[in-house]
């Protein structure tokens, strides 16, 4: 087969079904492929950007995305979608069409170029947001694919294969090469050797699982363990409901010193703390107020783990998680579980605040439902929900690109069409992605749709000195109108009271369709834990005394096993700067 077919059919290997992006005169020879394959849907996207967070969202929910741009300028328009997807860890191969290699070669001035010819300036740019990128050429196409889908699944995080014309309809080798990779066992041994002394002579150990779970597909060895050591667990923002909230030694999120006094004393008090796939970054830990090193004690990642500060490599986190549930001894503590979730309020018909919105949505979530909670003050009102446990959270905290919810939502929606997707927006955010409304309606899926409109940038409000600065204001728009101007099976309304709201989560029960509701709220409303936590990082901040953020303790790109980066040099030897 050639080589844009031969990089489809890895793709539909990975359980893809769909490909986002846009088309461009260089990309034609790929996307001319894809259509040829029944197997494959072309999903079209306003522009690339959302298209760049729509592969995001359907990567959450199926395990990898894909992405389709032309060269320079589309590229460039889905560099921030990818990079927040390298950051969170969420593996989408971004395929971008290239002009002919002689072209490339003899610097060729052609469109979406610079006057000063400059074919490497944009892959140069990704290889800082990719865990790989390589242009193909006549020599190196098939080993450069096998070898980017393997780092792709190793290290789930975006690749990038710049594919120029000539080389798209290049016949290659078909041969299958398996993308899977397995943990060195001598280390994993050794690794679940120390771990397993180092928990069963704690006294009062205690785990702290967050998202990378997920991303390295560990959920269920990680609730076997937790379930089996009865060791007391809590999560950071991002790994809300990774453990059913009814579990005994379940002891809800850590909020720091914000809320939930029990979970922030265990990990205060702890003499041995069990880290799981934790991104230790400011918003996702409330502050860094942790009072230790997290690798300092055990610290399991991805493909590595670390143990009293030392690094053990080339290890399952899922492998290391069955491992010590094999060996660990449940522990017999005595766990005070707090509360978990709101006090569900009734209706007196008042004006919208946050205090009644997501109460009223802890009750309207169900099992299997993909509740897409966007960037800004809204994660932070989701998370003290106590949700059905089959339900699905997906945030973006550490990147926290304003705008990704809504494509993101597009993307789960079809990664999982059977279950119901909700995204939870805010008027400025949506702003910047809203048009994906018409292609999820051109694609049929019908999410329901929660647009917060409290009137500007909120959470920029009360984060900075002055809440009444004009750059906080944004175009004041009628949303519910706007969503009826797209042509489609779509009911929208305004709600600007607790009645008014209620009756429109009553009417989305009954709707076959696109349900889109506007939640018209007070001025500047936000949840009560965003406004603590702005508070206590300004009182922080004004004290001098911010703990900064210590670099080491969040997964950074790794390289390859020795193996594995010999292999990398001898191609670079044979085929020279284009690998």
């Amino acid at each position: 087969m050639n080589t844009a077919e031969y990089i489809i059919k890895k793709i539909e290997e990975l359980g893809v079904n769909d490909i986002f992006g846009l088309p461009g005169d260089y990309n034609f020879d790929i996307l001319n492929t894809i259509e040829d394959n029944s197997q494959i849907n072309w999903i079209g996207c306003t522009n690339e950007l959302n298209a760049g967070y729509a592969a995001d969202g359907y990567a959450r929910i199926r395990g990898y995305g894909a992405l389709v741009t032309t060269y320079g300028v589309g590229e460039l328009s889905a560099i921030n979608a990818i990079a927040g997807a390298f950051a969170e860890n969420i593996p989408i191969i971004h395929i971008v069409g290239l002009p002919k290699t002689d072209d490339i070669k003899n610097k060729k001035l052609l469109h979406h170029n610079f006057q000063d010819t400059n074919y490497s300036a944009f892959i140069d740019t990704y290889r800082s947001v990719t865990a790989a990128a390589t242009i193909l050429n006549r020599d190196n196409a098939k080993l450069e694919i096998d070898r980017i889908f393997k780092i792709l699944v190793r290290k789930k995080q975006p690749v990038y294969i710049g594919l120029p014309i000539d080389i798209a309809n290049l016949d290659i080798s078909d041969r299958y090469v398996p993308t899977d990779w397995a943990s060195d066992k001598d280390v994993l041994n050794t690794v679940i050797e120390k771990i397993t002394e180092k928990i069963n002579n704690s006294s009062n150990p205690v785990i702290l699982g967050d998202v990378l779970i997920k991303r390295f597909n560990a959920e269920i060895e990680y609730r076997e363990f937790v379930s089996h050591s009865n060791i007391p667990a809590t999560n950071l923002l991002m790994g809300v409901n990774l453990l059913d909230t009814n579990l005994p030694n379940y002891i809800g999120g850590y909020y720091a010193n914000l809320r939930n006094p029990i979970a922030e004393k265990h990990i205060n008090d702890t003499d041995c703390l069990i880290a799981i796939g934790t991104i230790y970054s400011d918003i996702n830990s409330f502050g860094h107020k942790i009072p230790y090193k997290i690798n300092d004690h055990i610290a399991i990642y991805g493909d590595y783990t670390y143990i009293d500060g030392t690094k053990y490599e080339n290890i399952k986190m899922s492998d290391v998680l069955d491992g010590i549930c094999k060996t660990v001894l449940p522990k017999n503590l005595q766990i005070d579980k707090p509360n978990i979730g709101y006090k569900i309020k009734d209706t007196e018909n008042n004006e919208l605040t946050s205090e009644y919105i997501y109460p009223r949505l802890q009750e309207f979530f169900k099992d299997n439902d993909i509740i897409i909670a966007d960037t800004g003050s809204i994660p932070l009102g989701i998370c003290q929900s106590n949700f059905p446990a089959s339900a699905d959270i997906q945030t973006q905290t550490l990147w926290a690109s304003i705008g990704w919810g809504t494509p993101a939502a597009f993307g789960a929606s079809l990664a999982k069409p059977q279950a119901r997707t909700i995204l939870i927006t805010g008027d400025g955010s949506h702003q910047i992605s809203a048009m994906e409304i018409g292609n999820m309606l051109r694609c049929g899926i019908k999410p329901i749709i929660i647009v917060i409109n409290n009137y500007g940038y909120a959470t920029e409000r009360i984060l900075s000195n002055n809440e009444n600065s004009k750059y906080n204001n944004i175009a004041s728009i009628n949303y519910s109108k706007f969503a009826r101007a797209f042509e489609g099976d779509i009911w929208a309304t305004t709600s600007k009271t607790e009645e008014d709201f209620d009756k429109a989560l009553k009417v989305t029960q009954i709707m076959n369709k696109m349900c889109y509701i506007e939640l018209c709220t007070v001025n500047n409303d936000v949840p009560k834990l965003a406004i603590d936590y702005s508070n206590d990082n300004k009182s922080i901040s004004t004290k001098n005394t911010n703990i900064q953020k210590d670099e080491s303790l969040i997964p950074q790109k790794q390289e390859l096993t020795n193996s594995n980066t010999t292999y990398e040099t001898i191609v670079h030897k044979n085929f020279g700067e284009n690998e």
